[in-house]
C-alpha cells in the first residue's frame, strides 16, 4: 500500500471536503494518508505521493492558506515525486481552476512527476464535489491495478 499527502488549498471548505473523501476512500483501501491544511513543503515526505486539491480564489490565485507552500516550491527539489492534482472551480470565470493549474506547473518546476491525468471539477456541474473526485480517484486506482497487473 502507499503513503499519499494530501495538500489543500480551500477558502471557503469545499477543497477540504473533498480532501476528506479522498482520504477516507484511501484510507479504506489500506493506504497511509495525511492531509495538510496549512502545509510546509519541508514537513512532507518525498517518497509519498502527493496530491494537490486546491480551489482558486479572487482572480484566478491561490487560496491564502497554500500560498506560502506555492512558494517554498520554488526552492524545493521533489526529483521523482510523483503527485495528482484536484482542482475546484466555477467554469462561469476566465480563471476557471487556475490555481490547480498554477500549483501543477509549480510541481513540475520542482522536478515531482504528474502521476496522472488532472481533474478539474465545475462546481456548477458538480455541486458535490466529492462524487467527481471519488469517481476520478478509482479511475487512478485503476490504471494503477491494470499496470501491475500487465507488470508495467
Amino acid at each position: 500500500m502507499a503513503n499519499y499527502d494530501i495538500i489543500v488549498g480551500t477558502v471557503l471548505g469545499a477543497s477540504e471536503y473533498v480532501a476528506d473523501a479522498l482520504s477516507d476512500e484511501l484510507t479504506e483501501k489500506g493506504h497511509k494518508v495525511n492531509i495538510h491544511l496549512e502545509p510546509n513543503a519541508q514537513d512532507i515526505s518525498k517518497d509519498s505521493i502527493w496530491i494537490i486539491c486546491t480551489s482558486t480564489h479572487g482572480a484566478g490565485d491561490l487560496p491564502d492558506n497554500i500560498q506560502p507552500f506555492a512558494k517554498q516550491l520554488a526552492s524545493t527539489n521533489l526529483d521523482n515525486t510523483p503527485f495528482l492534482v484536484v482542482g475546484l472551480g466555477d467554469s462561469s470565470y476566465d480563471t476557471y481552476c487556475n490555481g490547480a493549474m498554477s500549483m501543477q506547473d509549480k510541481m513540475q518546476l520542482s522536478g515531482a512527476t504528474l502521476a496522472y491525468k488532472p481533474i478539474h471539477i465545475d462546481v456548477l456541474n458538480h455541486p458535490i464535489p466529492e462524487d467527481a473526485a471519488l469517481e476520478w480517484l478509482q479511475d487512478y486506482l485503476n490504471s494503477l491495478a491494470n499496470k501491475e497487473s500487465t507488470g508495467e
